[in-house]
């Protein structure tokens, strides 16, 4: 193994530094004796931890557990070669017996539904705490949802026994759902999510409230209240879609303060009477305009 410089450097005399810069030597000590390394640094290096996996190696004895058979089983089709999908031994597929029918809308929405009689149960079993917020965050972690996908929708199944006024935030709401709970003195705020940012809702990572285009914190006598850091940031939506439900005070939605008094939430069709009138051509505006001719 080659030496290491550190320790030759130790072994080896220094010389005396010249006194014309004994007052500047704090400062020039780096520079005169540039920091050492080890000579043999190329012996250390490595992947880092998980970067490669090694292959798995069949049919080399049994004490891998993938020996004999390599884990294909024991004769047919299946060990010998390869099956197509959908494959039923020769037999008619039943694509061909019975059609094809529908489809797979790739693009939908899966949100999970949520019944206020739930809320109200877990509230009575004081399992969700109705003088904050309920957010993703607390019906996640109070088990009153679970497998969130897209978001979460409030229905109103069980609204008559809800006397408790409760502060909702979710990504949408059924209309029966928020004049149930706005009757009993709550509120209902629908908002955009994710299925990333549910996830890091969920790990205590994001916001489950609060984002860019969110409403401005409210403010105390001394300034902005000072609102906690997180790791990530919560999105806003993107698409027409998206964008046009939430600006909708109808739906309840947090991106309605964006939307002027008197306009509609649409971002194409404009409120009648709110746009720019556009004035016709007149016997004086054509005088005018012949005026500041130049010839």
């Amino acid at each position: 193994m080659p030496p290491r410089l550190a320790g030759l450097a130790r072994s080896l005399p220094l010389k005396p530094l010249p006194s014309s810069i004994s007052t500047l030597s704090p400062f020039l000590l780096p520079f005169l004796h540039p920091p050492t390394r080890c000579a043999s640094i190329l012996s250390d290096l490595r992947d880092n931890p998980g970067a490669f996996r090694r292959k798995r190696r069949l049919g080399r004895g049994p004490s891998s557990g993938k020996g004999k058979t390599s884990g294909r089983g024991h004769k047919g089709q299946k060990q010998h070669g390869k099956v197509p999908a959908g494959f039923n031994g020769g037999q008619t597929p039943d694509e061909v017996v019975h059609g094809k029918h529908g489809f797979k809308n790739n693009f939908a929405t899966r949100l999970h539904s949520l019944n206020i009689s739930k809320i109200n149960s877990w509230i009575s079993q004081s399992r969700l705490d109705p003088t904050r917020p309920i957010t993703i965050k607390e019906l996640c972690q109070s088990r009153c949802i679970s497998n969130v996908k897209d978001g979460v929708k409030l229905l109103s199944k069980g609204s008559e026994e809800l006397k408790t006024p409760i502060n909702v935030i979710v990504s949408r709401a059924s209309a029966q759902a928020i004049a149930a709970i706005e009757a009993a003195g709550g509120s209902v705020t629908t908002r955009y999510y994710t299925n990333y940012a549910i996830r890091q809702i969920c790990a205590g990572k994001m916001d489950p409230v609060n984002s860019l285009q969110s409403a401005l914190p409210r403010q105390d006598g001394e300034g902005v209240v000072e609102q906690r850091r997180y790791l990530y940031r919560l999105p806003d939506p993107t698409s027409r879609k998206d964008i046009e439900y939430y600006r909708d005070p109808a739906h309840r939605g947090y991106l309605s303060h964006l939307v002027p008094e008197g306009h509609g939430p649409s971002l194409f069709f404009k409120t009648p009477g709110t746009g720019h009138k556009v004035e016709k051509s007149t016997a004086k505006s054509k005088e005018k305009a012949s005026e500041n001719r130049i010839w």
